[in-house]
Order: structure tokens, then sequence, then C-alpha cells
């Protein structure tokens, strides 16, 4: 039971600092006020509220605009190096692109590109 003395101590010592902390958090809070909603869309007064949730739509159109930021992200150290390594640069970069396109057709097929 000596073995476990330090890690009782060190847990009791979080455990109080855990509990100091949270009642000095407790005792220094401002009172809340009620949420107010401030323009949020470019000054524009708002319909809703900032933390709204989103239609599940609009995380497919997320997807499909990561993977283009990925090309991008590929694609500019690729015209650096196409030059040195040559004709396999391409031929790699066109595969990508092709793995790409495949993305792109699935979303247009499953209508994730549709906004109405």
């Amino acid at each position: 039971m000596e073995q476990f003395v330090p890690a009782l101590v060190l847990l009791g010592v979080v455990v109080v600092l855990l509990l100091s902390l949270y009642a000095l958090s407790l005792l220094a809070a401002v009172a809340p006020s009620p949420l107010v909603a401030a323009p949020f869309l470019s000054g524009l007064a708002p319909s809703e509220h900032a933390a709204s949730r989103f239609h599940v739509r609009w995380y497919t159109v997320t997807m499909v605009f990561l993977a283009f930021d990925m090309e991008m992200v590929f694609m500019y150290p690729w015209t650096l190096v196409v030059t040195t390594v040559g004709p396999k640069a391409v031929i790699e970069m066109f595969i990508f692109l092709g793995i790409l396109m495949v993305g792109v057709l699935y979303a247009w097929r499953e209508g994730a590109l549709r906004w109405t």
C-alpha cells in the first residue's frame, strides 16, 4: 500500500486545485446576460442566431471544397518539381486529378452541387 501513497497524494493535490479553481471561477464570474443578436453577416442585421445549425447538405459542399483545396495544396509543390522529375510527375498528377474527379462526379450524382 505504501507504493500508492505518492499517487494518492498527487491525486489529492489535483482534486484540491481543481475544486479551488472552480470555486474561484464561480466567485469571479460576471452575472450572465441574455444573448443579444448582433450583426455577424457582413454587418447586416441577422435573420438567425450566429450559432444556429446548418443544413446537412452544407457538409457535402464542404467536403467537395476540401477536395479542391487539397488539390491546390498538392499542385503548388508539384509545379516546382515537375521539370526535374519529368513525365512521371505529370502522370502522377493526372492520376491524382482523376481520383478527385471521381469524387466530384460522385458528389454531383448524389446532388451535393444542386442548390435548390
